[in-house]
C-alpha cells in the first residue's frame, strides 16, 4: 500500500443513493465494504462525513435561521450519518469508533486527539462526527483539520466524478480533467474541490488531497495502492 494512514472525506449526499434525502442502507453497506477492504489490507482508516443528506447549516441560515443554531443542527446530522456507517461496518466485523466534536457521552466518545490516534494504531476505523465542534466551519475544514491532527498521509475526497475538471463536466463537454494540480491553482481557478479554508489548511501543512470517484467499485482500494485514480492536489 502507498499509504499507511488515510482520512476519507464523504459527503452526506453520498449516503442518499437515488433518494432525495436520508440514508440508503444499500449505499452505506457498499461504502462499508470498500472501507473494510482497505482496512484488511493494513491501512489505518479515519473518516469525516457531511450531513447534507439530512440538514445543511448554511442552507438553514440563508432561510433566516440563526447561523450558529443551523450549524449545530448540521453537526447533529453528521452524527446520524456517522452512527449509520459505524453500524454498517460493525455488522461486517470491522471494529469502529465514532468520536464526536460535541460532547454526547451517552451516544459516543468525545474527540480527543491522542485517543483517536490510539484507536487507529489498534486497527479500528475511526469516524469523526460533528465537524470541528464549532459553527462556521464546514466538514471539509473538519476533514483537513482531523487529517493533520492524526498525522494522516492524505485526505481522500470521495465524489461522484473521476477527478477535478476545469469546469463541470456534466454541463461543459469541453471540460478537461487534471491528473495533478497545485493548491494555489485550485484557489486561483475557483475550483470547487473543498472550501477555501480546508484548501488553505492543507496547503499550509503540505497535506495532499486526492479527489476520486468512489462509486466505481475498487477505486478506493486502487487509490490507497497508489494507482492513477482521480486528481491529486498538492
Amino acid at each position: 500500500m502507498k499509504y499507511k494512514r488515510i482520512l476519507l472525506k464523504l459527503s452526506g449526499e453520498a449516503l442518499m443513493g437515488d433518494q432525495k434525502n436520508g440514508i440508503d442502507p444499500a449505499v452505506v453497506s457498499m461504502i462499508a465494504d470498500q472501507v473494510k477492504a482497505i482496512r484488511e489490507s493494513g491501512v489505518e482508516v479515519s473518516l469525516v462525513i457531511g450531513g447534507g443528506n439530512i440538514f445543511r447549516g448554511v442552507a438553514g441560515a440563508t432561510k433566516g435561521m440563526d447561523r450558529t443554531t443551523a450549524d449545530h443542527m448540521g453537526m447533529l446530522a453528521t452524527m446520524i450519518n456517522a452512527l449509520a456507517l459505524q453500524d454498517a461496518l460493525e455488522h461486517k466485523g470491522v471494529f469502529t469508533r465514532t468520536l464526536s466534536g460535541l460532547e454526547m457521552p451517552r451516544v459516543t466518545e468525545t474527540y480527543i486527539r491522542r485517543r483517536a490516534i490510539r484507536h487507529l494504531e489498534k486497527g479500528r476505523v475511526v469516524i469523526f462526527g460533528a465537524g470541528t465542534g464549532n459553527p462556521y466551519f464546514s466538514t471539509d475544514t473538519a476533514a483537513a483539520l482531523r487529517a493533520n491532527e492524526v498525522c494522516a498521509e492524505v485526505v481522500m475526497k470521495a465524489t461522484n466524478v473521476d477527478g477535478i475538471y476545469s469546469a463541470d463536466p456534466k454541463l461543459d463537454p469541453t471540460a478537461t480533467r487534471f491528473d495533478r494540480i497545485s493548491f494555489q491553482e485550485v484557489l486561483e481557478k475557483g475550483l470547487r474541490v473543498m472550501d477555501a479554508a480546508a484548501i488553505a489548511l492543507c496547503m499550509e501543512n503540505k497535506m495532499p488531497i486526492l479527489v476520486f470517484d468512489m462509486n466505481k467499485p475498487g477505486n478506493l482500494l486502487a487509490a490507497v495502492r497508489g494507482e492513477a485514480v482521480g486528481t491529486m492536489v498538492g
